[in-house]
């Protein structure tokens, strides 16, 4: 049994890691979030101690560091602009550290954060569900017997509808969150660097507050991506239905369905690091580079090889 400490508890994914802490048979020792609705940890580990204050927190890991009970893990769940500080706690306090997508904001925050790993021996793991997805496996075995000059054609629409209290909070503010595309979209960058390769092109027609759309091209395929957050961009006959999220991948026109399972697979990646085979630091850095390169370029616009959905009427931001 491992002894694990959670950062970010009182989160929207902070509940996925505590089942899996607790399927994998393994105790939560301590955690910590600014905000004490944390009763969720009462269905899972009602003996964890819980803070409120990060200095408080830092002081209980240490003192359990110099006992008999050292933290093996600590998993991280807070906001994307504190992953990379909260990963050094980690490994500074001689824990391997979990992490939720995105890993880090900026590629070269996997650079130095390699270089504590060194120092420390300790290991960083980053939560990639769908390389675990029997679907997505599925791809990438077809994809890698096809003959290796074979470029797909590939195209991948996410949208998952927020309020407008999605503005209000970190999420909403892109140097904290890192905007559209790395929030919602870097597993599934992950994902298509996983199969088609690395990266040979990267353009962006639309960029907003709630909505980022591009062209990317990898070794292997040619990507049309629409990633958005707007309710009215999700098609009007599903709208009709009550639905407010649409997830579709097409590859050579041919629909994959990934949505089952697709929220259920953090249990299967605590196994998988817990084996020793979990997704290491350096593998999220192809990732991370091309939302950081989708963040800092000129949208292009109408122009090009761009996703059908772009031709959606634009919304106004709701606080401007």
């Amino acid at each position: 049994m491992k002894n694990f400490a959670l950062i970010g508890a009182a989160g929207f994914i902070a509940p996925r890691h505590l089942k899996a802490i607790k399927e994998t048979n393994n105790n939560l020792v301590a955690a910590l979030d600014n905000f004490d609705s944390v009763g969720i940890i009462d269905s899972f580990f009602p003996n964890a101690s819980f803070f409120t204050e990060f200095e408080r927190f830092d002081r209980h890991i240490e003192k359990l560091r110099r006992s008999s009970m050292p933290i093996d893990y600590v998993s991280v769940c807070t906001p994307n602009y504190l992953h990379d500080s909260h990963i050094r706690f980690g490994l500074r306090n001689q824990a391997d550290v979990i992490c939720e997508k995105p890993l880090v904001l900026n590629p070269w925050n996997i650079d130095n954060l390699a270089e504590l790993e060194k120092e420390t021996g300790k290991n960083v793991y980053n939560i990639f569900q769908l390389r675990l997805h029997p679907a997505i496996i599925a791809l990438k075995k077809l994809v890698d017997e096809s003959p290796s000059d074979k470029i797909f054609e590939f195209d991948l629409t996410y949208i998952t509808s927020r309020g407008n209290w999605y503005y209000t909070s970190w999420k909403g503010d892109i140097n904290k969150s890192g905007g559209i595309a790395t929030n919602i979209g870097v597993h599934f960058f992950d994902m298509l660097t996983w199969i088609f390769g690395a990266t040979k092109e990267n353009k962006v027609h639309i960029h907003t507050h709630d909505r980022a759309a591009g062209y990317l091209e990898f070794n292997r395929a040619k990507v049309r991506w629409f990633l958005s957050i707007n309710e009215e961009t999700v098609p009007e006959e599903l709208r009709k239905e009550g639905k407010r999220t649409y997830r579709s991948m097409k590859i050579e026109g041919q629909e994959i369905e990934f949505s089952d399972g697709f929220t259920d697979l953090h249990t299967t990646s605590y196994k998988e690091v817990l084996a020793g085979r979990g997704f290491k630091l350096i593998e999220a850095k192809p990732s991370i580079q091309i939302v950081h390169d989708i963040r800092h370029a000129q949208p292009l616009g109408l122009v090009g090889d761009y996703h059908p959905f772009c031709k959606y009427t634009q919304s106004k931001h709701p606080f401007s």
